[in-house]
């Protein structure tokens, strides 16, 4: 076909229009259609947790946090996040260092364990480690014989959190990673730095962005993990009962204040690591625009 086919010179003026510009009424449709699964989806829930919350008072939901169990619950899930969200990042930046800086046989492989934990229940993988790691098996058995039982306590929870958040990092980084390429680091070693010197002032200004975003997914996930927990966890309460836990023990309990009062703060958490990353970003505009003009 001519390049004539192509020319708009002809064409009658107010009929062409570029094929990316929606007409008005396209744009309002589709903007309502967005908002409303907003508001439906996401405002909505939020709306009835903490009008649920309240329903008793103020007084009724802060007394209910205050009990032991809850006190528990929401110290451990803090504290599970606060360990599986590091080590996941270190292994995050490992694994997308491993798979963008070289080149190896079984590479499409590694990809595929990485997003194993997507596309395994997370009921199956809690499970998986109980057989590994329960009473009953030969690592399981020889470990609660020495003290240190990894089902049915902390270590258990721990890493079923580290197993079901462990791609968010390294997906996030690794496409960032693959667009930098490897020059900038070459050109850094030719120079004579060192390995550790090149990642810390060439690699991860690079990637401080999408290794935040990463690290803000993997700890939403950890704090709000369920499934998985369930199974290894034991639901102990006062000891391996997390906050996702204890609200459905709560609430099958009919206890619908406190279970809507600890559903309240795990949103509450979330919201703030979501007003964070907001803050971080309006902050640093600037250098988050060059990165993604990079």
């Amino acid at each position: 076909m001519s390049d004539a086919a192509f020319d708009h010179t002809d064409v009658v003026p107010g009929k062409w229009r570029p094929v990316a510009e929606e007409s008005r009424t396209t744009r309002i449709v589709l903007i309502a259609i967005a908002l409303g699964g907003l508001a439906l989806l996401v405002l909505a829930p939020l709306a009835v947790v903490f009008a649920e919350a309240l329903a008793k008072g103020a007084w009724a939901a802060v007394k209910s946090l205050g009990s032991r169990d809850a006190r528990s619950a929401i110290q451990l899930t803090l504290l599970v996040a606060a360990i599986s969200v590091p080590v996941n990042a270190v292994f995050g930046i490992a694994a997308a260092w491993v798979i963008t800086k070289f080149d190896f046989k079984g590479k499409a492989f590694l990809i595929t364990l990485i997003d194993l934990p997507f596309s395994v229940s997370p009921v199956v993988a809690g499970l998986a480690l109980v057989l590994l790691f329960g009473t009953n098996s030969l690592i399981g058995g020889w470990l609660v014989a020495s003290g240190f039982p990894i089902i049915f306590a902390l270590p258990g929870i721990v890493l079923a959190s580290i197993f079901v958040t462990f791609p968010f990092v390294a997906r996030e980084l690794i496409p960032v990673m693959i667009e930098q390429g490897r020059a900038e680091e070459e050109a850094a070693l030719t120079l004579g730095a060192s390995g550790w010197r090149v990642f810390r002032t060439v690699t991860l200004p690079n990637i401080k962005w999408a290794l935040l975003y990463g690290v803000l997914l993997c700890n939403a996930r950890a704090m709000g993990e369920f499934g998985a927990v369930a199974v290894v966890s034991g639901k102990i309460r006062g000891q391996t009962a997390t906050m996702p836990i204890t609200i459905e023990m709560l609430y099958n309990e009919y206890l619908s204040v406190a279970a809507f009062s600890m559903a309240a703060v795990l949103a509450l958490l979330a919201l703030i690591t979501l007003a964070l990353k907001t803050a971080l970003e309006w902050r640093h505009a600037d250098q988050l625009a060059a990165t993604r003009r990079h």
